[in-house]
């Protein structure tokens, strides 16, 4: 699943190679995420003093938000080599046990989307997490036997979208378990300031702010934002980037003050127009709007109910009055007696 369809007419080839360039390389360097930056350095600092690998983390949180990011500064603080991989890809036993073995002494170990590992993989990760050994079964049937393999004292970094669907036993083994909150407009404002000076993009504060505010709280949308706001401008106008200039690029790709993007207004107004407001189950919304459940899920919902525009209940999807407000219509009856 692609975490960046909400912005799939923005993307251009060059992009990857430019969020690497973007990425800060130290926990000073990284903006925002005020508290969780704070307990990192300690137990960073804590494990370098004492020489040792730092404890299996976890961070979970909404996609673009710096899961990734930070797992390279962790491996960046403690002078050590990383490797990465994702749930989905580790199918097998032998696919894991194949990255634990060619571990050197502190390696980071970063594994994406981490939920979707199989329980079968899943089961042979506990005993290397906690006891640095993996059991490997050679041959079979009446010849099979088990092979001990230790494995060197490394740090596991898992990250997901999804905390909810970790099972308890892999949750249990996180020393360090982390969550990433959506961004203040503040943050956001630093972050597009930094990017602009990286990517030498002429930009005044009050642009800074209009991409900020428009960037669903998310630094990996804010800075494919100015991106796109800087072909505009380098088009339409002078190259520099003004308020104006800023939302007319924004009206152009079709993201509204709010922050919503098309595929947001779509959710909304199917649920508005077709479900009179909701309730709505997924699978239905889904169907209606033409897009995968998990999709929205993961990458709609959970923007549109922080941001008070949708709400679930037992029975399903509900549009709030703010979303009524938002589309300029007066919420009926039944629904102004929820709130």
């Amino acid at each position: 699943m692609d975490e960046d369809r909400f912005l799939a007419q923005t993307k251009r080839p060059e992009d990857e190679e430019l969020d690497l360039t973007l990425r800060p390389n130290t926990l000073e360097e990284f903006i925002g995420q005020k508290k969780l930056k704070e307990n990192l350095w300690i137990f960073i600092e804590a494990a370098r003093r004492r020489k040792e690998p730092l404890d299996h983390t976890l961070f979970f949180g909404p996609p673009g938000l710096g899961k990734t990011t930070l797992a390279h500064i962790v491996a960046r603080e403690m002078k050590a080599n990383i490797r990465m991989t994702s749930g989905p890809v580790l199918e097998r036993p032998g696919d894991l046990a194949g990255l634990l073995t060619n571990l050197e002494q502190g390696d980071v170990l970063f594994v994406d989307e981490i939920h979707r590992i199989s329980h079968v993989v899943e089961e042979y990760l506990y005993p290397a997490m906690e006891d640095l050994c993996i059991d490997i079964m050679i041959d079979k049937g009446p010849n099979a036997r088990s092979v001990k393999i230790n494995i060197p004292p490394f740090t596991l970094i898992g990250a997901t979208t999804r905390s909810g669907l970790l099972t308890a036993p892999l949750r249990s083994r996180f020393g360090i378990v982390e969550r990433l909150d959506y961004y203040g407009n503040e943050d956001l404002a630093q972050i597009i300031h930094r990017s602009s000076r990286i990517l030498k993009i002429e930009i005044d504060p009050a642009g800074e702010n209009e991409i900020a505010r428009r960037s669903r709280g998310t630094p990996r949308v804010a800075n494919r934002l100015l991106r796109r706001v800087r072909d505009y401008a380098e088009v339409k106008a002078d190259g520099r980037i003004t308020t104006e200039v800023a939302d007319q690029a924004l009206k152009m790709l079709e993201v509204d003050h709010e922050g919503l993007d098309p595929m947001d207004k779509r959710i909304l107004d199917y649920i508005l127009r077709e479900c009179d407001g909701g309730p709505v189950g997924i699978g239905s919304l889904a169907v209606g709007v033409s897009e995968e459940a998990e999709t929205i899920e993961e990458i709609y919902e959970p923007y549109l109910i922080q941001r008070g525009f949708l709400k679930r209940t037992s029975s399903g999807r509900v549009l709030t009055r703010r979303a009524y407000e938002h589309f300029k219509i007066k919420p009926p009856s039944q629904t102004e007696e929820l709130f």
